[in-house]
């Protein structure tokens, strides 16, 4: 081994014995082998995420030793989610979708220049020419019907996978948009506004669905809407959709910095406390007990002062009945204090509505981890069993992310009946 990744095992030794502890100790205690924590700390092999926050949390090291193996192993930086390409120009933009008879669809945008060039001219066009709306018409018939869809696409998001709304959502926000530019100022304001909220709930179903690179996209596409609908709100939250991608990365640094610049003062009382969740969640990821617990009780403060009556489309989760709560329930678990998760998550998980599916799988999925890395293996099967047929409904890459993880603790107990009998059906719910 080269010399580097040796320190972070020395660093671990140092404070096990500082804290009176044998490799039996700590290993009863984070609930890995003690043969595995030997060539961790010989520099033979590299510790799990989970592995570090838990001893962390055990020998109170404060996130020194999240910090540490973070720096140690350390591979290349992956780039910034806010600092993505964008069109300069979207109005020139053409959206083709290509849906085959066999299931899988695909997205483009392509310049009008290159749509041209690439014969996409001869395809079949259904234009929109006719006159301008009339006002009160267009008020019931065009974006009452639009927003009415809208919830009904959220709810239905909840129970579905990405793929199969995607068409619609796409082709629904192309319609606002073409609308837009018929109508006149006060409709095509709203009508701006709400498509932008339709390319919002598009970019994070384009993430469910794993693709980074097109959430990001279509993120932007939502703020540049926004704008042109003189709404500025998307703009920070944006910020906060670009801190969930660089969450899943494991880039706390990143998640951190992106969330403190979607809490602007002029931004609303519930982005800023969205913001204020994911900042916490960072915080979580780099092992910063204090800061995680002070995030979290600002973004309850901020949520509280930001609850509305308005009709308007909720930004964010609909299904959360305490959202700062769950994702303390979520930090603790990053933390390296599954015990204290998986009590939480209880609490809150017994709160969502049975409706909920993606809610109910998303965070069900985590607290069945918790219980996993607490050692309460029996109890963690009993909990994943009926997720993986929602998990299978909801096609989620992000639940995936977890599923994955409970995989790989539950594969430490080789013996256990439960796991024997479980992972076979986990393995099948992943693929």
């Amino acid at each position: 081994m080269v010399e580097k990744p040796g320190r972070f095992g020395e660093e671990l030794r140092r404070r096990r014995l500082a804290a009176g502890l044998s490799l039996t100790g700590l290993a009863l205690r984070v609930h890995y082998s003690k043969s595995q924590l030997s060539k961790v700390e010989r520099g033979l092999k590299k510790p799990s995420p989970g592995l570090v926050s838990r001893c962390d949390a055990e020998l109170k090291a404060g996130g020194a030793l999240v910090r540490l193996a973070r720096e140690t192993w350390a591979g290349p930086k992956a780039a910034d989610a806010g600092a993505e390409e964008t069109s300069k120009n979207g109005e020139n933009e053409v959206w083709l979708m290509e849906m085959s008879v066999d299931g899988p669809n695909r997205f483009h945008s392509l310049s009008r220049r290159q749509a041209v060039t690439a014969g996409a001219a001869s395809l079949a066009v259904f234009g929109m020419d006719g006159p301008k709306f009339q006002e009160k018409v267009s008020d019931t018939s065009l974006l009452g019907l639009s927003r009415a869809l809208f919830d009904h696409y959220r709810r239905l998001g909840q129970s579905v996978e990405p793929g199969l709304l995607l068409p619609v959502l796409i082709a629904q926000t192309h319609t606002l948009r073409e609308l837009a530019v018929r109508g006149g100022p006060r409709l095509r304001q709203e009508l701006l506004r709400l498509g932008s909220r339709y390319a919002e709930y598009v970019g994070w179903l384009v993430q469910e669905s794993g693709d980074e690179r097109a959430a990001l996209w279509w993120t932007q596409r939502a703020v540049d809407l926004a704008a042109a609908g003189e709404d500025h709100q998307l703009s920070a939250y944006g910020f906060v959709r670009r801190a969930l991608i660089t969450l899943y990365r494991g880039d706390a640094a990143q998640t951190i910095a992106l969330a403190a610049r979607a809490q602007d003062r002029k931004a609303p009382p519930r982005i800023r406390g969205l913001a204020a969740q994911r900042e916490a969640q960072g915080h979580a990821l780099a092992g910063d007990y204090d800061a995680c617990m002070r995030s979290l009780d600002r973004a309850r403060a901020l949520l509280a002062k930001g609850a509305s009556d308005s009709d308007a489309p909720v930004i964010g989760s609909m299904h959360l009945p305490d959202p700062a709560e769950m994702v303390k329930g979520w930090c603790l678990h990053d933390l390296g204090r599954p015990q204290a998760a998986a009590e939480v998550l209880d609490r809150q998980l017994a709160r969502v509505p049975p409706q909920a599916l993606r809610t109910r799988v998303r965070y069900g999925a985590r607290r069945a981890l918790a219980y996993a890395a607490a050692g309460e293996i029996e109890h963690a099967c009993r909990l994943t069993r009926p997720l993986l047929e929602g998990a299978a409904a909801v096609g989620s890459a992000t639940i995936a992310t977890d599923l994955r993880a409970l995989a790989r603790t539950l594969a430490r107990y080789p013996k256990n009946a439960s796991v024997r009998a479980l992972l076979p059906e986990l393995g099948s719910a992943l693929r």
